[in-house]
């Protein structure tokens, strides 16, 4: 986290009144930071803003849709006006359907694009804005294992998790180019328990479920908070991450057949899908739901998978020299007899 002098870091997060989001105000909070909060609904934004103050930090709410440009843009004009130059920004509103591609309407694909990809898009050009004549600061993509791997049921989300990437990608070679000073870092999560799975717009026959493991939001949050804090171009938080990223690596087309197979039911829980169920897709759904989702009874708290990932460049070291030391004591007996 590259502070502003000896002040406290003045932070922004997109998507921030609810899970992943909420979280890592929180966390963030902790720290003694400063944050502006941006998210479309206004209950759950008073909410978080109480929540940040309670764990040590200041708040500034912005209601705002991140498909807005405008709106984005004035919104980080309103943080810098407010709570001072901006350090970290980090990219986290999304929106999704769960439904078949056959029954996806092109209004649908057209909204979460606006959301989960171009919300993305202007949160990064707002804060480059800033952030580039300073030289310095950090911008932070909350990715999801679907940016290497698309998944039956989440078409829109998963394509817009792709465009991120190819995104990303030119962003950081041009910012190599210049010899800046501001970074961009990726952090990919696997299944979260979030509220969004209450809120969804679905056609699922039953209530939508994240693909288990399911990990906690804090999880998620420690790692955003580590990123902002480290030059690390891409951190994978979780077992199920890496295997997904490295699985469609190599072997592609066994992923097809799998989630052919377990991809879908895997989505649904037992209970049945209310099609009155309110939506958030084009408004927010009022009231305050927290961090966390319905599972937690079912989520886990795995931080030591974040550690490995932390740590794994000094975890490979030491696994090669011991691969080295291994070799060398095999040679010397054979050696020696």
């Amino acid at each position: 986290m590259r502070r502003n002098g000896t002040n406290p870091p003045v932070v922004v997060i997109t998507g921030a009144s609810a899970g992943v989001g909420r979280a890592t105000a929180r966390a963030f909070a902790s720290r003694g930071a400063r944050i502006g909060l941006i998210a479309r609904g206004i209950d759950r934004l008073e909410a978080t803003r109480r929540d940040v103050e309670r764990s040590g930090g200041t708040a500034l709410c912005l209601p705002c849709d991140v498909a807005d440009a405008r709106a984005v843009d004035a919104a980080a004009a309103a943080v810098e006006r407010e709570l001072g130059p901006i350090d970290v920004w980090v990219n986290n509103a999304m929106v999704s359907v769960f439904s078949p591609v056959v029954e996806m309407t092109p209004d649908e694909y057209r909204r979460v694009t606006e959301v989960t990809y171009l919300g993305y898009v202007h949160g990064t050009l707002a804060a480059l804005k800033r952030l580039k004549p300073r030289d310095r600061g950090t911008i932070i993509q909350v990715g999801s294992a679907l940016a290497y791997r698309g998944i039956p049921l989440q078409s829109a989300y998963c394509a817009a998790k792709h465009a991120i990437q190819g995104f990303n990608d030119s962003l950081r070679a041009e910012l190599l180019h210049d010899r800046s000073k501001v970074r961009v870092t990726s952090v990919h999560l696997p299944a979260m328990n979030t509220p969004q799975f209450r809120w969804v717009k679905s056609r699922l026959p039953r209530k939508g479920q994240p693909v288990p493991p399911i990990y906690q939001p804090e999880i998620a949050a420690e790692a955003i908070v580590w990123a902002s804090e480290h030059d690390r171009r891409e951190l994978l938080v979780g077992w199920p991450t890496i295997q997904a990223v490295l699985g469609n690596k190599v072997l592609p087309g066994v992923g097809d057949w799998y989630l052919a197979r377990n991809g879908i039911e895997s989505q649904m829980g037992d209970e049945p899908q209310d099609p009155n169920q309110p939506h958030n897709l084009w408004e927010p759904v009022p009231g305050d739901r927290g961090a966390h989702g319905a599972f937690d009874d079912r989520a886990v708290d795995r931080r030591w998978e974040l550690q490995l990932s932390i740590h794994r460049n000094a975890i490979l070291g030491g696994l090669a020299l011991a691969g080295v030391l291994a070799a060398g004591l095999a040679w010397s007996r054979s050696s020696s007899s």
